[in-house]
């Protein structure tokens, strides 16, 4: 059995249901916390997920929400509470890829990028930390990627989105820390989610020779939740592309 650091506690993963946020969710549960396995559309995934995890001895549910909507969130957060108690670990992992070159990226793909991206980790940050500061104990981390400070694949929209969240984390750290709250960041490229289906040919800008794995960037995480030392920190992923 994996080590139980997280018994007792509570997480809420945003984009729970499939690719980084589903194995995030597995690696939370078989460290003993309890996971809301949020999503927006994917009621059957978030549902079968939430059963696996169940099936292994977990405390785990699904949670329907829009994490870019403020009275979703109010009610995401109070849904968790019910279910699950309050929440000590929020991954804000919900996240969207528009494929735009310059040309053809409009105001609209811009504001929902920025919203689902960014506005979201604002917004779950914003409803999570009074408890968290009212227990003297919180663990954030915010799911970036190496777009915050490469070129990427996706637009200077998602390039935007994801800056901002590796600013955010920053922020919050600062202003977080004497309060027992760590706020990190994971940077992943290039991960073998259903984002990169199409884009097999980009493997060959990886100089590890493959795609990274889901489960690895969950491991990244988890060493941030053990981590009482480390704020404000990003954790970039690349098999070798770049480094900070």
């Amino acid at each position: 059995m994996a080590d139980q650091f997280l018994r007792g506690r509570v997480a809420l993963v945003t984009g729970g249901s499939r690719g980084i946020g589903a194995a995030i969710c597995r690696a939370l549960a078989a460290a003993g916390a309890s996971v809301a396995i949020n999503y927006r559309n994917r009621t059957d995934e978030a549902e079968r997920l939430a059963k696996e995890l169940q099936g292994k001895g977990a405390r785990a549910i699904p949670c329907q929400a829009d994490v870019s909507n403020t009275a979703s969130v109010t009610t995401l957060v109070a849904a968790v509470q019910s279910g699950l108690g309050p929440v000590d670990i929020l991954i804000n992992n919900a996240g969207i890829a528009i494929t735009r070159g310059i040309d053809d990226l409009t105001e609209a793909d811009f504001d929902t990028t920025i919203a689902v991206n960014l506005k979201s980790a604002f917004l779950c940050t914003q409803a999570v930390v009074p408890g968290m500061r009212a227990r003297k104990w919180g663990r954030i981390v915010n799911i970036s990627s190496g777009a915050a400070r490469g070129a990427g694949a996706i637009g200077p929209h998602y390039n935007a989105s994801k800056a901002g969240m590796e600013g955010l984390t920053r922020g919050y750290a600062a202003r977080l820390v004497k309060d027992g709250i760590t706020v990190n960041a994971v940077a992943p490229s290039l991960i073998a989610t259903d984002m990169m289906q199409d884009q097999k040919a980009l493997v060959s800008r990886i100089p590890l020779g493959r795609f990274g794995q889901p489960d690895e960037v969950a491991k990244a995480v988890m060493l941030l939740l053990d981590n009482p030392y480390m704020t404000g920190q990003t954790i970039a992923m690349s098999g070798g592309m770049a480094f900070n």
